[in-house]
């Protein structure tokens, strides 16, 4: 039986090649298929997955109807068993050819393939009228590698990029989830590694795009009937860049969107790289199977660099620039500027236009005089370890023992402050603050916040004593 199986599907395959005049269609959506059994005149075939399914259901069920009749009768029914991410088999069964289950995903290939293999559909980032073959990256040539300080804060980060970028794809760091606070390096990491990968793969498409310029372009597709061509223009792209993804929060229509991309180009083997401003369980409205594709891969923060690695920063920076001052201004501004790797950058090259503006020479009292203007304008940004170490002073304990695991009621109190000051106060994420505080996780941090409120809410003594805190920490 298992022969003449075989043999049935080989003629099936045959006339559905026959049929399917693109020759990459049929590589990517018959040549996966195996025969399994037949039995009753029922073909069962296994698929690799959900929406695998779903597409051969919607663009080929004539081709395959039409196809298992002509092989093994007008009664001859169809059973699919798809394999699950979990890898288990699950059985989709179809009593009759012309009965099919189907869901809201919709997955569509591509189908107008050139000869260079660059599909033929409207690009949302060519102005209409312009003919051009190869898609624009829409990457910062000066967002390299080589101009993206390593230091502790980012080391994970950066060398799980230097490894997509050798094998895009192909690692486990798919997707690949880069989260910080505003400022620290997200937006240059991902442009990095596009770049890294077109310079190793020339012949990749590599593309870029702001979450917000996503959202734009696919109400524009929506609002001019095309959406068809959007999903299909961006389940073509090898390595798909999207930028602070927190922005999709609350628009249904285009986490639905992204949900089939992701599906097409994940199943493809494509590379996806995602940055927010979040870690994917602390982003809110998003729909749970969006929040579930993200957490497949990878996901990496960025943290405050030390003294050390900003100093390395300036230095690189005024190297780039050909400027040399001296070693005592530079590490005045790493000591004092401390919030984001953008803020200092911002400070020095503000320091070089005054120099050169005004003539004057770049001093310790001119710096000075930057900082100043610089903290009077923008309000001083806490870190975590400095509201830990007041914590800690008020309630006479040692920063150390905060960190360790103990259920002692003052190290447990003094632990859950600062974790509530820090979310109250900065701009870190929860899994940083909880990594801070003991290497807890962001539940643990929640559950923190909650204690401490609730404490606020009821006992006066407590919350006089958080109102003393508070006042200490911010100053």
């Amino acid at each position: 039986m298992k022969t003449n199986l075989d043999e049935i599907w080989k003629n099936c395959l045959r006339i559905i090649r026959d049929n399917v005049s693109n020759e990459f269609l049929y590589k990517s959506w018959f040549e996966p298929i195996r025969p399994i059994k037949l039995e009753n005149q029922t073909l069962t075939i296994q698929v690799p997955s959900q929406f695998f399914y779903e597409f051969l259901e919607e663009h080929y069920v004539t081709l395959l109807k039409t196809t298992i009749r002509k092989e093994i009768g007008a009664g001859a029914r169809l059973n699919y068993s798809i394999l699950m991410d979990s890898h288990t088999a699950a059985s989709t069964q179809q009593p009759s050819m012309d009965k099919y289950q189907t869901t809201n995903t919709n997955v569509r290939m591509p189908m107008n393939m050139n000869k260079d293999g660059i599909e033929n559909l409207p690009n949302p980032f060519i102005v209409p009228g312009l003919k051009k073959i190869k898609i624009p990256s829409q990457l910062n040539e000066n967002y390299t590698f080589e101009a993206f300080i390593e230091g502790e804060c980012n080391r994970l980060a950066r060398s799980a990029g230097m490894a997509i970028a050798q094998q895009p794809g192909k690692t486990a760091f798919n997707p690949f989830f880069i989260y910080s606070q505003v400022g620290l390096g997200k937006t240059h990491l991902a442009h990095a590694i596009g770049l890294e990968t077109k310079k190793n793969f020339p012949d990749k498409i590599v593309l870029y795009v702001s979450a917000e310029e996503f959202v734009r372009q696919f109400v524009d597709a929506s609002k001019r009937k095309v959406s068809q061509d959007f999903l299909q223009f961006y389940q073509m792209i090898d390595v798909l860049i999207i930028d602070d993804i927190q922005f999709f929060a609350g628009k249904k229509g285009t986490q639905e969107v992204f949900f089939q991309i992701f599906n097409s180009l994940h199943t493809q083997g494509r590379q996806l790289i995602i940055t927010s401003d979040k870690t994917p369980a602390e982003l809110v409205d998003f729909e749970s199977r969006v929040i579930s594709r993200l957490k497949w891969g990878l996901s990496a923060d960025l943290q405050l660099p030390d003294i050390k690695t900003r100093i390395k920063i300036l230095k690189a920076k005024l190297y780039k620039d050909g400027i040399d001052i001296n070693n005592d201004i530079v590490e005045y501004l790493a000591t004092n500027i401390t919030t984001s790797v953008r803020e200092l950058e911002g400070i020095l090259i503000s320091l070089m236009a005054q120099s050169s503006f005004n003539k004057k020479e770049i001093t310790i009292s001119l710096a000075q005089e930057m900082v100043e203007k610089l903290v009077k304008n923008h309000k001083r940004e806490l870190s975590i370890e400095f509201i830990q170490k007041v914590v800690c002073e008020h309630l006479n304990i040692p920063v150390d023992k905060m960190k360790i695991s103990s259920r002692k009621r003052e190290i447990v109190q003094a632990r859950q402050l600062s974790m509530y000051f820090s979310k109250k106060l900065t701009k870190n994420s929860l899994t940083i603050i909880g990594a801070k505080c003991g290497n807890k996780d962001h539940a643990t941090v929640l559950h923190a916040c909650k204690v401490v409120e609730n404490l606020y809410q009821t006992d006066r003594k407590y919350r006089n004593s958080v109102d003393e805190l508070e006042k200490k920490i911010a100053g």
